[in-house]
């Protein structure tokens, strides 16, 4: 599986503004806005709240990976988003979070939305891939990266 199949150049947001684990969120979110006019951006923010409160998607190493199933959606959708400043997200390992990668999945798509997850947690144990994204210049540095994944 490439993720650079679920991925969408304009969803790559190379400096999150957010300084709380919400503001994430909702950043996330409202980028969906232009690719995803019909999504309902409070409902979306409230399955990922709801998720967040079964246990947090802050995994470690300043990654999470917030998730969640939504029964509007037609295709899974990735929006992939990086904090230098990093942001407490309730991580495993109690660090801040600099790497997100949102997952929102149609109901009906069970496999390949936890396969998603299996390639992304596997991509971003690596060391030097991690290294590589908090160091990439802008969004078409970025881009590149994640699309060669």
């Amino acid at each position: 599986m490439r993720l650079a199949d679920f991925l969408d150049r304009d969803l790559v947001l190379p400096e999150l503004k957010a300084r709380t684990k919400n503001e994430v969120l909702a950043e996330l979110v409202a980028a969906l806005g232009g690719k995803l006019p019909d999504l309902d951006a409070e409902r979306t923010r409230q399955v990922l709240q709801e998720r967040e409160h079964l246990g947090t998607t802050g995994i470690g190493e300043g990654v999470a990976i917030p998730h969640g199933k939504m029964e509007d959606l037609q295709e899974i959708v990735l929006v992939v988003g990086r904090s230098k400043a990093g942001v407490d997200f309730d991580a495993l390992d109690f660090k801040p979070c600099t790497i997100f990668f949102l997952v929102l999945a149609p109901e009906q798509v069970a496999g390949t939305h936890l396969r998603i997850l299996a390639t992304i947690s596997r991509l971003l144990r690596d060391e030097s891939f991690r290294r590589s994204f908090l160091a990439a210049a802008d969004r078409d540095e970025l881009w590149r990266l994640l699309a060669s994944t």
